[in-house]
C-alpha cells in the first residue's frame, strides 16, 4: 500500500474539492433530467430511493477513470463528462418521441439512416443547453483559476473512486433485485432497468447483451429448434374452412399506414370525418376491419411491423433486427410464395439504404425493391422521410403494372410521420385545437393520407388490379406518443392513464378480399398474426412453419396480444408495467388469469427472440420451402446503385 502514501490529495485539497464538485453537479443533473423527462412510473418509496442514487456509481466510476492520465486528470474528467452529458441529452431528445431509450443496435441505425435531422430538431429546445451546465461550471472552474489542480501522483488512485462505484453498484442492485426479482434476466422493458440501475449502467449491461446476442448465434444448433418446433406446433390455429384458399392465386399488396391510430378511425373535427375513405372501408361489409388490432413494434419502428408482418416473427427487444439480423434465415411470405410462382415487390419512396433495407430485403426473398431511385424526388413532392404520398401512390401504379402475376407488394407510405407538419396546398383539412401543435397537425397529416388512399384506389381499379388482389392495409405503429398525453385527453375526452395509454397502441387493420364478405372483426390481435392469415387465405398452410402468431379468423384463434416490452392485452386482461387491469374497465384486479397470460405472453416473446438471435431457421426447413441465402442473393431488378 506504498502508493498511497504518495497520495498527495487531502480531503481539503482543491483537487478533491474540484473531483466531488463534478460528481455532485453531475449527479444531480441526472437525477433532475430523470425526474422530468422520463416516464419511468416510480411506484414506491424504494424505487424513488435507487432513481435517486443510480447516478453515483456511474459518476465514481468514469470520473475515476479520468485519474488514469495523471497530470491531465482534469481535463480528461470534463471531457469525459462531456460525453456522458451529451449522452444522456441523446437518450433525452430519443426519448421524447419514442418513450424509449437508445441501446447500441439503435446507434448502428443512425449510420443508415439518414434524412432524421428534421425530427431531430423539431425535439429540441433553447433551454436544452441546461443539460450541460455542470460542463460549463467545471469549464470556468479552472478557466478562471478558481481552482487549481495538482497531477495525480499515481494512476493507482483510480481504484478509490472505481472500489466506490461497485461498492455503491452492489447496493444498488440487492435492493433493485429485492423490489424486482431476476431484474436482469426477465425484464423485457428498458424503463424498469434505467429505473433500478440508471442510464449509464443500463448502457453498459446493453452493451454486454448485444455481445451476447453475437455469441448466441455463434454457438446455436439444430438441437435448439425440436423444443421450439413442439411448442408452436401444439398451438397452431387451424384455418377457418370458410376462408382457406378463398384468394387463392390473388395478388397480394401491403400498404404500410405510417403512424396511423385506430382512435382516428370515425373521428370527427369540427364536424368533418379525418378519414372519410378508411372509414367507409370499415363499414362497407366487402373489408375486414380488425378493430382491435394492435402494434407490436420495439426500437425499430416502421421496418419492425415490416419484419412481423412478412414473417410472423417479433423484433428485437433492443435495436432493429432489420440492422443487426440481416444475415439471418427466415421463412418470410415472399420466399414461401416463390414455389407457387409469385413475384415480390418492395416500393418506397425513400433511399434504400434507409433501416437496411436492401439488404434486408434480399433475406425476405424479395425479388424486387424499387427504392426513391424509381421515383420523381423533387423538392414540392418530398416531405419528411420521402415522397409524399399522393405521388409516390400515383408514381407506383406503373410498376407495380410491370409485375408478373400473380405479385405480392408492400407499398410504405410516408407523408404521415412525426412531426406532421404539411406543406401549403397539400390538404385545406384543418387543424385540431388541442393545446399541442403536433397533435394538432396529426389531423391534417392522416387526412392527407386518406386522400391519397382514395386516389390510389381508384387507380387500381382502371389498372383491373383491384378485383384480383387481396389488399391489406395496416398502421404500423403509434403516431403520438405519451409525451402528448395532456392533449391526447382532450382528443378522447378520457384520462390517458397507463392503461389507456395500452389501449391506445391500436393501429387500423384492413383486408380486402375480392369476393369474400368482410365486416368488422373484433378479436384482440397483433402484427405477428397477420402473415398466418393471409397465407391462409391463399390456400397455404402454415403448419410446418415457425411463427409465432396465428390466423386470426381461425376459430381456435387465442386473443392475447404480448407487446415488445412484455406487457400484454386480451379482451379480459391487461398487463401494464407488471399491474394487471380488467380490460372492460381498466380498473386494476387481482386476478389469476392475468399471471397466466403474463407466462404465455412471455414464452411467446422468448422464443421468438431465440429464433431471431440464435438464426435457428437455419436448421430448419419445411416441405417445398427454398431458403434465401442472403449472402448469395440479388434482386432481379428493382433497385439501383
Amino acid at each position: 500500500m506504498n502508493w498511497l502514501k504518495k497520495f498527495s490529495f487531502n480531503i481539503h485539497s482543491k483537487s478533491v474539492q474540484f473531483f466531488l464538485i463534478a460528481i455532485v453537479l453531475f449527479w444531480i443533473k441526472t437525477y433532475v433530467t430523470y425526474r422530468i423527462e422520463f416516464n419511468l412510473g416510480i411506484d414506491n418509496s424504494v424505487q424513488e430511493f435507487l432513481l435517486f442514487i443510480n447516478p453515483l456509481s456511474s459518476a465514481f466510476l468514469f470520473f475515476g477513470a479520468a485519474l488514469l492520465f495523471k497530470k491531465h486528470w482534469g481535463a480528461a474528467l470534463i471531457a469525459i463528462q462531456f460525453v456522458l452529458s451529451f449522452w444522456l441529452y441523446a437518450n433525452v431528445v430519443y426519448y421524447r418521441f419514442f418513450d424509449d431509450f437508445i441501446t447500441w443496435p439503435t446507434v448502428l441505425q443512425l449510420k443508415v439512416n439518414g434524412g432524421q435531422t428534421e425530427s431531430a430538431l423539431s425535439l429540441m429546445t433553447p433551454l436544452d443547453i441546461l443539460y450541460f451546465t455542470d460542463t460549463i461550471i467545471l469549464l470556468s472552474l479552472l478557466g478562471f483559476k478558481v481552482i487549481q489542480l495538482k497531477a495525480a501522483s499515481t494512476r493507482k488512485l483510480a481504484i478509490i473512486p472505481m472500489a466506490v462505484a461497485v461498492g455503491i453498484f452492489m447496493f444498488n442492485l440487492s435492493l433493485a433485485e429485492a423490489d424486482r426479482p431476476e431484474l436482469l434476466t426477465r425484464s423485457f422493458d428498458r424503463n424498469y432497468l434505467v429505473k433500478y440501475l440508471g442510464a449509464y449502467n443500463f448502457t453498459i449491461y446493453d452493451g454486454i447483451q448485444t455481445a451476447r446476442s453475437s455469441m448466441q448465434r455463434t454457438l446455436a444448433s439444430s438441437d435448439d429448434v425440436t423444443e421450439i418446433e413442439n411448442n408452436l406446433k401444439a398451438n397452431f390455429s387451424k384455418p377457418n374452412s370458410d376462408y382457406f384458399g378463398k384468394a387463392e392465386g390473388m395478388n397480394v399488396m401491403y400498404i404500410s399506414l405510417e403512424s396511423l391510430q385506430t382512435f382516428i378511425i370515425d373521428y370527427e373535427l369540427d364536424g368533418q370525418e379525418v378519414t372519410p375513405f378508411l372509414n367507409s372501408l370499415a363499414h362497407d361489409g366487402n373489408t375486414f376491419y380488425f378493430d382491435n388490432f394492435f402494434h407490436q413494434t420495439g426500437q425499430g419502428k416502421t421496418s419492425d411491423a415490416e419484419f412481423m408482418m412478412d414473417t410472423s416473427l417479433f423484433p428485437l427487444s433492443q435495436g432493429s433486427v432489420f440492422i443487426n439480423k440481416a444475415q439471418n434465415t427466415y421463412h418470410a411470405a415472399p420466399a414461401i410464395l416463390k414455389s407457387k410462382g409469385y413475384t415480390s415487390a418492395a416500393l418506397h419512396g425513400n433511399y434504400k439504404t434507409f433501416w437496411n433495407r436492401n439488404e434486408f430485403y434480399k433475406a425476405l426473398g424479395y425479388d424486387h425493391f424499387f427504392d426513391a431511385t424509381y421515383y420523381n424526388m423533387t423538392a414540392e413532392n418530398v416531405k419528411n422521410y420521402g415522397l409524399k404520398d399522393k405521388p409516390f401512390l400515383e408514381e407506383s401504379m406503373p410498376l407495380l403494372e410491370s409485375l408478373p402475376q400473380p405479385f405480392y407488394s408492400k407499398l410504405l407510405l410516408l407523408s404521415n410521420h412525426f412531426p406532421f407538419a404539411m406543406d401549403e396546398g397539400d390538404t385545406d383539412f384543418p387543424a385540431g385545437d388541442f393545446g399541442d401543435k403536433v397533435v394538432n397537425q396529426y389531423f391534417q397529416s392522416a387526412n392527407y393520407m386518406d386522400q391519397a388512399l382514395e386516389e390510389f384506389f381508384e387507380n387500381l381499379k382502371e389498372a383491373g388490379l383491384y378485383d384480383n388482389t387481396i389488399i391489406v392495409m395496416y398502421g404500423d405503429h403509434y403516431g403520438i406518443s405519451e409525451n402528448h398525453n395532456d392533449a391526447m385527453e382532450k382528443v378522447t375526452g378520457e384520462e390517458v392513464t397507463s392503461f389507456k395509454n395500452a389501449e391506445l397502441q391500436r393501429v387500423p387493420l384492413f383486408i380486402h378480399v375480392p369476393g369474400v364478405q368482410g365486416g368488422v372483426v373484433h378479436k384482440y390481435s397483433g402484427q405477428v398474426d397477420v402473415q398466418p392469415t393471409i397465407l391462409h387465405l391463399l390456400g397455404i398452410d402454415t403448419r410446418n412453419y415457425l411463427n409465432i402468431g396465428n390466423d386470426i379468423l381461425s376459430p381456435e384463434f387465442k386473443e392475447i396480444v404480448p407487446f415488445r416490452n412484455g406487457d400484454f392485452i386480451t379482451p379480459e386482461v391487461t398487463q401494464v408495467n407488471g399491474v394487471c387491469y380488467a380490460t372492460d374497465t381498466g380498473e386494476p384486479i387481482e386476478d389469476e388469469q392475468c399471471r397466466a397470460d403474463d407466462q404465455i405472453a412471455k414464452e411467446k416473446l422468448e422464443i421468438s427472440d431465440r429464433i431471431v438471435t440464435k438464426d435457428l431457421l437455419r436448421f430448419y426447413q419445411p416441405d417445398g420451402f427454398v431458403p434465401i441465402d442472403p449472402n448469395d442473393y440479388q434482386y432481379t431488378n428493382g433497385t439501383k446503385d
